[in-house]
């Protein structure tokens, strides 16, 4: 069974996620926003957070939607005001899921994100959720994605 990891992080927690379904055989693909993001965290927050809250979708660069060949596929995105990261929503834009498992890992400072969760299911209704608070500050939350 064929597995792909598709995921944003600006902040390394994403990274830290991908090592570790890495290990356990997933394919990685990290998607990167064609923008170059604010040098200070401040205006990164007010940015991405208003981008976040009106669902924007980031343009990216050299994003290959194609995921034919993969029988399950997860997505990983930080939390941003409460919901998926922009590049994240451009992903969901433009990768046909149809015919996938498909489950979707959030990482946040709060460990929640019941409006990233209601977004995801208004797109993907059967998809699993994990929540992670901070994985690359808390690595032991990383055993939640064994069932994956």
């Amino acid at each position: 069974m064929s597995k792909l990891f598709i995921y944003y992080s600006l902040s390394g927690n994403g990274d830290a996620v991908a090592e570790n379904l890495k290990e356990r055989g997933f394919d990685v693909k990290k998607v990167e926003s064609a923008k170059q993001p604010p040098k200070k965290f401040f205006f990164q927050l007010m940015q991405y957070g208003f981008n976040a809250g009106r669902k924007y979708c980031e343009p990216l660069k050299g994003y290959d939607a194609d995921v034919s060949a993969y029988d399950t596929v997860v997505i990983g995105s930080p939390v941003w005001n409460g919901r998926l990261s922009c590049p994240i929503n451009t992903v969901l834009k433009e990768t046909n899921l149809k015919g996938k498992k498909v489950a979707f890992i959030l990482y946040s400072g709060s460990g929640e994100a019941q409006k990233a969760e209601q977004q995801i299911h208004a797109v993907v209704p059967d998809a699993e959720v994990v929540h992670l608070k901070e994985p690359k500050k808390n690595p032991e939350t990383l055993g939640r994605l064994s069932d994956l």
